[in-house]
């Protein structure tokens, strides 16, 4: 008997289903390929496309992948790549690490020492990761530098050593 009703019908199976799923000619249906066979490669043998995913055509902004999802963000990240580090001596942000630099640093460093990183401190029976941590940044032994970002685009690096 059939869920809607009516009687036994021919186009069931033994299971009782009344459905039978489509057949898909999976051949004809497969995706084109993204990249046309006759565009030209660039170094390393990709496709150099614009943000679009055409092919790049002169000096305009280029991204060397085939994923046009990341053209979306090309400008802020030509604008970073054009940025640069400033020098030490010149450096404008202050000295001390804030409390999200430190929860950065000490989850990072735990995760290291979870996963047999050199330990640069005395253990002393600790066996926690986090612990151990926070010795080395009590003593100033993390080898992490922090980096900050300025609105500009240019970025600051701290050592551990140097951050209060």
């Amino acid at each position: 008997m059939s869920d809607y009703g009516g009687g036994d019908h021919e186009d069931h199976d033994d299971t009782g289903f009344d459905y039978e799923p489509p057949e898909y000619d999976y051949i004809d249906n497969e995706p084109e390929d993204y990249v046309e066979p006759e565009q030209e490669h660039g170094e390393n043998g990709y496709t150099v496309v614009n943000g679009d995913g055409q092919p790049a055509q002169g000096d305009e902004n280029v991204v060397v992948s085939g994923d046009p999802n990341a053209g979306a963000s090309k400008n802020k990240v030509m604008l970073q790549q054009r940025k640069g580090k400033i020098p030490n001596e010149e450096r404008t942000t202050t000295p001390y690490m804030t409390k999200y630099e430190r929860a950065r640093v000490l989850g990072t460093r735990a995760l290291q020492i979870s996963m047999n990183a050199p330990i640069l401190v005395d253990l002393e029976g600790e066996t926690d990761p986090l612990q151990i941590a926070l010795k080395e940044l009590a003593q100033k032994k993390i080898p992490l530098i922090v980096r900050r970002y300025l609105p500009d685009g240019n970025y600051e690096d701290w050592t551990c050593e140097e951050l209060l």
